[in-house]
């Protein structure tokens, strides 16, 4: 499933979290209208 993407690998769900985490903290409060992707690379491709 994952060998389709620049990682070649899927997320594991640790990092998914990492991800939500830090946009739900105060070192992203300085962030506003952007997109985070955090797919492996697949928005490149």
């Amino acid at each position: 499933m994952g060998e389709g993407n620049p990682a070649g690998r899927i997320a594991y769900p640790r990092e998914m979290g990492k991800a939500a985490a830090f946009l739900s903290s105060a070192a992203s409060s300085f962030i506003t209208g952007v997109e985070l992707f955090a797919d492996g690379g697949m928005a490149q491709v």
